[in-house]
């Protein structure tokens, strides 16, 4: 069975293993948005071959996380750059390093700091960097003429995020770009998120960043009021349900327990800066 879903007559989306990988077939060349693990990165090759066999001229990473870069490798010799934003390049090394998966990795050959616009035919691809949020390093890849924007695993759709703090995340900061980015695009725009809970969509429109920026402010607000009285940050994990109590119960399921620890130890952070 195809893994593949067409969005427009250009551009679709793979969802197997990993982030969803999103494809561009152009009358010159190919692009790609991450690319899962070796074996979905080869699926989607042959499956590129098969449509237009043309050369793929990127391939994009929205961030550096295993589950979207793994397939790197398989495209290495491909491809004719791979993208990403500074950060994500550094955070990329770093954690292969850690991991010792360095043999295994093909890291971006070209970084941008705040935008990065490419034309390829009638097709106009531009990366924005708005900032911290699910690392330091994401990326927002809009295609113009299609209006599709991959937006990475800055939403994730009905379920419970995480932060990762050690490359460079923050959840206040992520709660303020959501509505820039919101502004940023057209009503009619469809993005590509890269995470979706349970019955819930890769594929939405702009109301559900509306959501998701909606249910992130609640997240913080909970966690706050909890400290505020006094809460510890074992009590706060310990007491999760599936559901962030006040929040949009569409964004159920496990993992808040994780979510909770990690705005907790940021907001904790920014108190104690306040204090000295």
């Amino acid at each position: 069975e195809s893994r593949i879903r067409m969005l427009t007559n250009d551009i679709g989306v793979f969802i197997e293993r990993g982030g969803p990988m999103l494809f561009y077939l152009g009358k010159d060349a190919n692009v790609v948005v991450d690319s899962q693990w070796p074996e979905q990165a080869t699926v989607l090759i042959n499956e590129l071959n098969k449509r237009n066999a043309r050369p793929i001229e990127f391939l994009i990473n929205t961030h550096h996380h295993i589950g979207n870069t793994s397939g790197n490798i398989t495209f290495k010799d491909r491809v004719k750059n791979i993208v990403a934003h500074d950060n994500a390049k550094k955070n990329h090394i770093l954690n292969s390093r850690l991991m010792k998966i360095e043999d295994k990795q093909a890291y971006p050959t070209l970084t941008y700091k705040d935008t990065w616009c490419q034309k390829l035919g009638k097709e106009n691809v531009c990366i924005y960097y708005y900032g911290e949020a699910h690392t330091n390093g994401d990326s927002v890849i809009h295609f113009e003429y299609n209006d599709v924007v991959h937006i990475g695993d800055i939403v994730h759709n009905r379920q419970h995020p995480a932060i990762d703090r050690v490359a460079g995340g923050s959840i206040k900061k992520w709660a303020e770009i959501l509505p820039k980015i919101y502004q940023d695009f057209g009503k009619n725009t469809k993005y590509v998120f890269g995470h979706a809970g349970n019955g819930f969509d890769f594929v939405g429109t702009r109301e559900d960043l509306r959501s998701f920026s909606g249910y992130l402010g609640q997240l913080i607000v909970y966690v706050e009021n909890e400290i505020k009285r006094g809460k510890e940050k074992k009590d706060i994990v310990k007491a999760a349900t599936d559901v962030v109590p006040g929040s949009n119960p569409q964004w159920k399921g496990e993992g808040l327990s994780r979510t909770y620890a990690a705005v907790y130890d940021e907001i904790s952070y920014y108190q104690a800066l306040e204090d000295l």
